[in-house]
């Protein structure tokens, strides 16, 4: 036992004024005389007895009264046995309020959030008004970076509200530790109040400061419900108008009921343009499959739907994609165009095609094209080898058809720079194609099945495909050998896609092969690119942007699709491309527009992060046992039952205080020395 005012205890020298009353008693006695004092001798005996005994107890009761008094002035407590400390005069306490979506589902109070605020108010009516407080949400709000007085923060209570950001326990902790070593205050309390999800209790990053107790107080909901979208994506990689295309959208149910016939609906540009139904067991994700035709070119603008409550944030996934008017493609020759390639591409009104010889190549307009096909070069000069690195680090995709007298040596620096795989050498001999690799996506969609006599190409002489180490590189065409004959491999932002033989005659008969159409045709529709379909709130999101201007003429806005909001981005030239940088500003899920001097450049879509949705979190007997096994010595987990929170906080910062009870045990022993005087005669 400890106490708050220990030099009260010199107050027990007052014991002995009682006890100098008993042992100098001046009462004077009056004599009686009697005639037979026999009578009274065994009767004056036995009064004097009963009369020292009162005497005796009215003594003790008076020295305990005293003691107890003493004992009440000096506070005595009895410290806590974890993380109880002293309170110093001035205490700086931080108390961290969770407001992230999952805090929407119902307690035994309302909801998480209004228990949490609850809790906190119990929290500040623990300490005393001359204490500072500084309340911290997700939102990491600047205003909420300073401490206040008592008062203060209960009013700035009223101000939280459910925030679409979320933070880790050791985001949270780090900026309490950072704001309390501004303070410099010598008594530190963190209290964090959350529903404490598995996916934020990153405990083994913890850094704790041995200064700060800190107390975890857990909310629990009465029921954990959620149904939400989880991400969509489109079967093909490319858009074509009049043609059927397939989104691919993920269910997931992360509560204890299953679900059936809950309807999705898909709609594109404020019009419904898909509906489903499905079946969902309780902990699982199911997957459905939403076609639909693309009628229009240009950019849309998509959300899929499903309604749940009490959470709601997460029922809607916006996205966007484009559907472009034409594609641009590039050919380099050596001099001689190849008729093959004209024949494919001028004919069809989704490509942009243009041809160009080595020797007049102007490598600014790289950036104008999708995709450019070195058709026949036998040497890939360094200035030529320079600006295709930058092609594809800008997203652009590249076709290689080597030279009929390729030089090995300049290829193999060529493709050194790109970092992909390359020409070993040269041979000789007759093979076919024998295989397709209908997975990949420039074949996954070509053939509804491959007979096993189907006809190849035939190759006579070829350069063989030599994968680099930890290549990527996937082979599409197979020859009877064992080599590759089209390989397609990931190169930066872009792809490159080898052929082991020039697109002439005299090496393969591929060029007049029906498989030619479709390959050559599937590549120039994947060289369109493809942007992210949506990307997440409150992140410093990456966008890169395909861009012609330069300079002081790149001036870029994101504006919400309702114009209800604005915001000129930071951005960074990049070769052929714009980046973008969001700098956490895009707070609200939705759909956004890129515009540069005035015109659309791309079309956005903003979610909220799936990471609130799965409501697993931990109780009260999990979150010890993890402080146990981390070590965290100086953390503690509350949770009231029964008891009001002002108390219990109480309880373990100054220990079990008894002054209460020392007042009370005074009154009793008053209490029993006024009975043996006024009833025991």
């Amino acid at each position: 036992m400890e106490f708050v005012n220990p030099l009260f205890l010199y107050g027990l020298i007052a014991i002995a004024i009682p006890i100098i009353i008993h042992l100098f008693n001046f009462r004077k006695f009056r004599k009686v005389y009697f005639t037979n004092v026999k009578f009274l001798e065994e009767l004056q005996q036995k009064t004097r007895k009963q009369s020292q005994l009162r005497h005796l107890l009215t003594l003790l009761m008076r020295i305990l009264a005293i003691v107890a008094l003493v004992m009440a002035f000096a506070q005595p407590y009895i410290p806590a046995t974890s993380g109880a400390k002293k309170q110093e005069t001035h205490t700086a306490v931080s108390i961290y309020l969770d407001n992230s979506f999952s805090m929407a589902l119902n307690s035994s109070q309302g909801t998480l959030l209004q228990e949490a605020v609850a809790r906190a108010r119990e929290v500040a009516m623990a300490y005393s008004t001359t204490d500072i407080f500084q309340l911290l949400t997700n939102d990491f709000e600047g205003y909420h970076q300073r401490y206040v007085s008592r008062d203060e923060f209960l009013e700035s209570l009223n101000e939280v509200e459910i925030s679409p950001l979320s933070r880790t326990l050791s985001e949270v902790i780090k900026r309490q530790t950072s704001l309390f070593n501004e303070e410099k205050q010598k008594s530190r309390v963190a209290v964090m109040i959350s529903d404490f999800q598995k996916n934020i209790c990153d405990f083994g990053h913890i850094q704790p400061d041995s200064g700060t107790a800190t107390y975890l107080i857990p909310v629990t909901a009465t029921k954990k419900a959620n149904l939400y979208v989880d991400t969509v994506w489109f079967e093909a990689p490319a858009y074509r108008t009049g043609q059927l295309a397939k989104l691919n959208v993920r269910i997931s149910n992360a509560s204890d009921d299953d679900f059936e016939k809950i309807p999705a609906k898909l709609i594109i540009n404020g019009q419904q343009r898909a509906i489903a139904s499905f079946d969902i067991y309780s902990g699982r994700s199911t997957d459905l499959s939403m076609p639909f035709t693309v009628h229009e070119t240009g950019i849309h603008y998509a959300r899929l739907e499903i309604t749940d409550h009490p959470i709601t944030y997460d029922d809607a996934l916006f996205f966007t994609f484009e559907v472009k008017k034409q594609i641009p493609l590039l050919a380099i020759h050596n001099g001689q165009e190849s008729p093959y390639l004209h024949l494919l591409f001028d004919n069809d009104s989704s490509f942009i095609f243009k041809t160009v010889a080595e020797s007049q190549l102007d490598y600014s307009s790289f950036n104008q094209f999708n995709l450019i096909i070195i058709n026949g070069l036998n040497i890939i000069s360094s200035g030529l080898s320079l600006e295709l690195k930058r092609f594809v680090e800008g997203g652009g995709s590249v076709v290689v058809f080597p030279g009929e007298m390729a030089d090995l040596e300049s290829y193999r620096q060529f493709f050194q720079q790109m970092g992909t795989s390359f020409f070993a050498e040269k041979t000789e001999g007759e093979t076919k194609v024998s295989g397709i690799n209908t997975l990949n996506r420039v074949y996954d969609d070509v053939f509804e099945n491959v007979p096993e006599n189907i006809d190849l190409p035939a190759v006579s002489g070829h350069y063989v495909i030599r994968r680099k180490p930890g290549s990527l590189m996937e082979s599409l065409l197979e020859m009877q050998n064992g080599n590759i004959f089209l390989g397609a491999e990931p190169a930066s932002k872009g792809m490159l896609y080898l052929f082991a033989v020039p697109l002439n005659p005299e090496w393969s008969n591929f060029a007049k092969h029906a498989i030619f159409v479709p390959t050559l045709y599937k590549i120039g529709l994947l060289g369109q690119g493809r942007s992210k379909l949506y990307y997440m709130t409150g992140r410093n999101e990456n966008i890169s942007i395909k861009s012609t201007l330069s300079g002081t003429d790149q001036v870029f806005k994101i504006v919400g699709l309702n114009k209800d909001f604005e915001m000129i981005p930071e951005i960074r030239p990049v070769f052929s491309q714009t980046e973008i940088f969001t700098r956490n500003q895009i707070r609200d899920a939705g759909h956004y527009q890129v515009i540069q001097n005035g015109n659309v450049v791309a079309g956005l879509a903003f979610n909220y992060n799936r990471k609130e949705s799965d409501l697993d979190s931990y109780n009260k007997n999990d979150l010890e046992t993890i402080l146990t096994e981390q070590n965290l010595t100086t953390f503690s987990v509350i949770k009231p039952e029964g008891k009001v929170l002002t108390d219990v906080i109480s309880e373990l910062n100054a220990g079990i205080r008894l002054w209460k009870w020392f007042v009370i045990l005074a009154l009793v022993f008053l209490s029993v020395e006024v009975f043996l005087l006024r009833f025991i005669k």
